[in-house]
């Protein structure tokens, strides 16, 4: 049987931690800073872990991932 492909754009923005579950970027910060609040911006640093809903579905775009 030929592999499954992995989806290019979920192993760019995708990591999985050792327990199983999704990192990623947090969302809102590409454009419109100036009408984000002080509080979102610094709140919205650094990578968070997706829901379980959200966890399923990137699972699914990499088979492979451990």
């Amino acid at each position: 049987m030929p592999k499954m492909k992995t989806k290019s754009g979920a192993k760019k923005r995708f990591k999985v931690t050792a327990t199983g579950k999704i990192k990623s970027a947090q969302a809102g910060k590409r454009h419109g800073m100036i009408k984000r609040t002080n509080k979102f911006i610094r709140d919205a640093r650094g990578t968070t872990v997706l829901s379980e809903p959200d966890t399923k579905i990137v699972k699914k775009y990499m088979p492979y991932a451990r």
